[in-house]
């Protein structure tokens, strides 16, 4: 199987970070690689990452930003740093409190790896008989509010954009994160826009894939608050202008 390097973008994560679910998983699944990305934390959060990176120094990487620039530059900077230092078919981020957990990474991972011509696999919280998807009912119903304007936007079929489980291939994610990003949190909406600027619409059907998770539940402690979530249309009025589509 492919292997696939997790980036986990950290700020002030000190006391919620699961080390030792990241620590088993990597212990018990040799086909990933888990690299670390500190956004600048005034906290002990590079203490507790090197701490895991010296456990597994073949596995577990440590990439360090001096200064907190967002999340979404900090995903951004840890794609540049994994592709041109890690040996990886395919690279993911993930959210460090496990709201996704780790196990569906490796779910989606084993379903892309059985298709080739796949370039991008994500997850999408779709509340269902007999899954575990638990997220404050004001944030759910905020969200579908917030995802049907998306997909009128980007005017794909997208049930969820912000679900923070994605593995691009090598190829794609070379692509799509050399530029920064303008939104500091809508930075999953204009990775779709650059798919359609570079690729066309119609292409995204063919090498895309969105699959329902099977477990998400929501942590505490969210770095965005409700006048982030206020602001959201006006940042998708500014992704829409600025890709023209």
């Amino acid at each position: 199987m492919n292997s696939c390097c997790i980036i986990v973008p950290c700020y002030n994560e000190e006391k919620r970070l699961p080390i030792i679910d990241f620590e088993n998983f990597i212990s018990n699944n040799e086909n990933f690689i888990l690299l670390f990305v500190n956004d600048g934390s005034s906290d002990n959060t590079q203490e507790v990452i090197d701490s895991l990176a010296k456990k597994n120094p073949e596995k577990i990487f440590s990439y360090k930003l001096e200064k907190n620039s967002g999340k979404a530059e900090a995903v951004r900077q840890g794609f540049i740093y994994a592709i041109e230092n890690i040996n990886s078919d395919y690279f993911s981020y993930l959210d460090a409190d496990l709201a996704t957990p780790l196990i569906e990474i490796k779910r989606l991972h084993s379903i892309i790896n059985k298709n080739p011509n796949w370039q991008l696999i994500f997850g999408s919280r779709f509340k269902r008989l007999g899954v575990t998807i638990n997220r404050k009912i004001y944030r759910h119903y905020l969200g579908r509010v917030i995802a049907t304007f998306i997909s009128m936007i980007l005017k794909l079929p997208i049930y969820d954009t912000q679900c923070g489980a994605k593995i691009f291939s090598k190829e794609l994610a070379s692509s799509l994160f050399q530029l920064e990003f303008i939104s500091r949190w809508l930075f999953d909406v204009e990775i779709f826009a650059r798919i359609i600027k570079q690729k066309g619409r119609e292409a995204i059907y063919n090498i895309a894939f969105e699959e329902p998770l099977q477990e998400w539940v929501e942590v505490s402690g969210s770095k965005i608050n409700f006048l982030d979530m206020i602001k959201i249309p006006i940042e998708l009025i500014r992704i829409k202008f600025k890709y023209k589509i």
